[in-house]
């Protein structure tokens, strides 16, 4: 089979303008950047669309190092029900340049399921994560003016808790100091960098209503603490309506086209092991605007992304999907059913059955929100016939519908079954009833609690000192009521990267809580978990290079 950018290179594309013809965006309102990707104005939004729309949530189980293929099947899922004869857009994150030059190599879905342009998709697109991260950094350096013009007053800050961000994986600026060689350099302090996609302004964008929100939540950011404890912010600094002009067209969602040229919307890109996970509100609403049905995905596995979707971005958007996906493959399956890596992609009937727990535990947290649940199983080419059966006939028994996943290899055409079992659901329980696993009158330790022991099968929450100071300034502050972001390792329910399967009783450990006051969400930092990822012994920019022109190694 070709590449994933032999497929995209060859792939026709048709002008952008077209593409909005399709789901009747007024030509007169986009906004081209070239042929073939466009920006859609936020005015566009109608909530009554939005409330007749039928929104399906793709997730996953807990994935391998390799992924498990939510985005090829959101993109699959899409172009099946176009096949069908429905009315569908994909509204995914965009992705990120650390992950696409170290481990991913790209993140625009793969074989016949991708979206295109990918090589832009994939590099610098329409310049959001490098608005984000300007942003981000022009907040850092106004702070650090501030802090050098008050040396020595009683407006110094006793702490400053914003770094910087870089779109980049590089573990050596995790932990830095600034302002040295003399005070006409600034005044020394100990910072650090995150990655963009950890940046509290990505979380802001992807939960802002519209541009006056934005401009909100930004002057909300804590940005230090006095001597005395009281909060500084941007709006302190009182520079909210400059921030918010760097971010004045990133706001705006982008619309691009899939391999068989249906529209697909792309925005944000919070990564859900150390935020939200969730591509932006306005992105998800401009699609339920437009289209019948909406596919849009969550981040990593269920426990991750797929929890903070339905308690932090369905809560705060009023949306909720009409049922959730969850996407398996017979790998992922043996890995967590302790068949080791280098053989998880052989027959393996023992390792496969063992790696049903940890399915199940998914399955079992959707329905704990309400959600109608279909099993797709991306299916690979080595995959066997006896071990697809048997995964269908324990979705059976699980009372759940099970549907092949074939879009990697032949588009549309190999996502139509699972398109027609998403109809079939859909029309058999025409609407869902949401829950969530705490309310907002619960206390950040509760909610905590609550995920951990319900969510991941913990037995106990352990709280580091630091984070039980975190949480006496979170009341202090009056901001219990925000909803709760766990950053933890995406690869075991628990905080050991390494468990796999599931996991009964174990204790989770909050070495730190982060306040996100613009976001409005609390972050409980669990376990050794890195918002500055490094790079990989093989970075995947080894693979990428420019040929005659033509851009190779993404995938």
């Amino acid at each position: 089979m070709k590449t994933d950018i032999e497929i995209a290179r060859e792939a026709r594309l048709e002008n952008i303008a077209g593409i909005a013809e399709k789901v009747n965006i007024d030509l007169n309102e986009i906004h081209n950047y070239g042929k073939y990707i466009a920006k859609i104005p936020v005015k566009l939004i109608d909530e009554e669309k939005v409330a007749k729309s039928n929104l399906i949530l793709v997730t996953a189980i807990t994935p391998t190092k390799a992924g498990i293929g939510k985005t090829t099947t959101s993109i699959g899922l899409a172009l099946g029900l176009q096949r069908i004869g429905k009315n569908a857009i994909v509204a995914l994150r965009e992705p990120s340049l650390g992950p696409c030059f170290g481990m991913k190599g790209g993140a625009a879905g793969g074989g016949y399921a991708q979206v295109l342009p990918m090589e832009d998709i994939n590099l610098h697109f329409t310049g959001d994560f490098h608005a984000i991260t300007s942003a981000h950094n022009m907040i850092t350096a106004l702070l650090d003016n501030y802090q050098y013009r008050n040396r020595g007053t009683d407006k110094y800050l006793k702490e400053v808790v914003w770094k910087r961000v870089l779109d980049v994986n590089d573990r050596n600026l995790r932990h830095i100091v600034t302002g040295l060689n003399g005070s006409e350099n600034g005044a020394p302090a100990e910072s650090g960098f995150e990655i963009t996609p950890a940046s509290e302004i990505m979380a802001i964008l992807c939960l802002s209503r519209d541009l006056e929100d934005l401009k909100r939540r930004i002057g909300n950011i804590i940005l230090g603490y006095f001597a005395n404890g009281n909060t500084f912010s941007v709006a302190d600094l009182e520079v909210a309506g400059a921030i918010t002009v760097l971010l004045k067209d990133a706001i705006n969602p982008n619309l691009v086209q899939t391999t068989e040229n249906s529209p697909a919307i792309i925005h944000g890109g919070p990564f859900a092991n150390i935020a939200h996970g969730c591509n932006s509100i306005i992105a998800t609403k401009m699609a339920m605007t437009h289209a019948d049905f909406v596919i849009t995905e969550a981040g990593f596995g269920a426990d991750l992304g797929a929890e903070k979707f339905f308690n932090i971005k369905c809560r705060k958007a009023g949306i909720s999907p009409k049922l959730t996906v969850i996407v398996a493959t017979t790998q992922a399956l043996k890995m967590h059913g302790d068949v080791p890596l280098e053989d998880i992609k052989k027959k393996n009937i023992e390792g496969l059955k063992k790696g049903f727990d940890n399915l199940d535990k998914h399955i079992e947290n959707m329905r704990s929100f309400g959600q109608t649940v279909i099993v797709a199983l991306n299916k690979y080419g080595f995959d066997v016939d006896e071990e697809i059966e048997l995964i269908k006939d324990h979705c059976e028994k699980q009372g759940v519908s099970f549907a092949l996943n074939e879009s990697f290899a032949k588009g549309g055409e190999g996502a139509v079954s699972l398109a027609r079992a998403v109809i079939s659901q859909i029309e058999s329980n025409p609407s869902n009833n949401l829950s969530f696993t705490y309310e907002e009158r619960d206390s950040p330790k509760v909610k905590i609690e609550k995920i951990a022991k319900q969510i991941y099968g913990a037995g106990s929450v352990v709280l580091s000192a630091k984070a039980k100071k975190k949480l006496v300034q979170i009341d202090k502050l009056g901001i219990n009521h925000y909803p709760v972001c766990i950053a933890k390792t995406q690869y075991s329910f628990s905080d050991n990267a390494h468990a796999y399967g599931t996991m009964k009783g174990f204790t989770l450990t909050i070495n730190d809580i982060v306040i996100n006051n613009g976001a409005e969400f609390i972050v409980a930092i669990a376990g050794n978990i890195m918002r500055m990822p490094g790079l990989p012994a093989e970075p995947q920019a080894k693979q990428i290079d420019i040929i005659n022109g033509f851009v190779e190694g993404l995938s």
